[in-house]
């Protein structure tokens, strides 16, 4: 009885580390002013504008990986980098604000690392 409630307490506190781990890795992009949304999506709003972003989303996706699809009036890039499936979002929220969204998985599984290495290329890269 006591192994089963050890296994029980350790399987509950494992669930728990790591249902915040995404949370936990995506405060090292936090001095970029992003953060984690989710286990495969970064995100964050800077005052750079639009038109920079998108030449930077645009360059740094096609040295990163291959576009698959790319629409500039809507602000989306997908592409195919390091096995993974990406999606590159930019909204404008305001004159002045425009809002990164990326979003990574491979194998249908979160990759996080490189959602964060590709939304801290394009803001060093944006004008």
């Amino acid at each position: 009885m006591k192994k089963i409630f050890y296994l029980t307490g350790v399987a509950i506190i494992a669930m728990n580390i790591l249902g915040c781990a995404a949370f936990i890795v995506g405060g090292a992009v936090g001095a970029l002013g992003a953060y984690a949304v989710s286990k495969d999506t970064v995100q964050g709003e800077t005052d750079k504008p639009y038109e920079g972003l998108w030449s930077a989303a645009v360059k740094v996706s096609r040295i990163r990986g291959a576009i698959k699809k790319e629409d500039s009036i809507r602000g989306y890039i997908e592409l195919g980098a390091e096995a993974s499936r990406v999606q590159i979002r930019l909204s404008r929220l305001t004159r002045a604000t425009t809002r990164l969204r990326i979003s990574a998985r491979k194998y249908h599984l979160p990759n996080l690392d490189l959602a964060q290495d590709l939304y801290a290329k394009i803001i060093d890269e944006a004008k």
